[in-house]
């Protein structure tokens, strides 16, 4: 039976399921660590494959390691540095500073151009070299060989 074929109820069910552990998550995920290990522990009591399923996700999903769930969740605005903290003295220092490393990494990318341009150019310089010497090799085979011949 292929799941067009099965009845609304089913689908309802499925989907109620996936939502009802997608509130799990997020809810656990709002109390942190803790609350997670104690989701396990009460796993490994109830239904020990349980408790090893939540361990095994909890490791997949990077939440045994991760300072903190919430952060896992965190998602960092680019504008997150150009918000004002309210604070005058502060934002005046961080706009310098931002300026400042923005300046740093154009000087450091251009350092880091101009020496992949000067490796490139000493490269192609050994190469044009090492060509004219074979042809100065070849010139002086050949000039040999009718000697010889001759």
């Amino acid at each position: 039976m292929s799941t067009t074929d099965m009845p609304l109820s089913r689908h309802v069910g499925r989907s109620g399921f996936k939502d009802w552990l997608v509130r799990a998550e997020s809810w656990l995920d709002a109390r942190g660590k803790p609350a997670w290990i104690a989701a396990m522990v009460l796993g490994f009591i109830a239904f020990w494959p349980l408790g090893l399923a939540i361990l095994a996700y909890m490791i997949w999903s990077k939440r045994m390691f991760a300072k903190s769930c919430r952060s896992h969740r965190a998602r960092v605005s680019p504008f997150t540095a150009m918000r004002s903290s309210g604070n005058t003295a502060f934002d005046a220092y961080k706009a310098e500073t931002l300026r400042r490393l923005e300046d740093e990494q154009r000087a450091f990318e251009s350092f880091l151009e101009r020496l992949r341009d000067a490796k490139d150019k000493a490269e192609f310089d050994q190469f044009m070299d090492d060509r004219a010497a074979k042809a100065r090799e070849a010139g002086n085979d050949d000039e040999n060989g009718d000697k010889d011949a001759a």
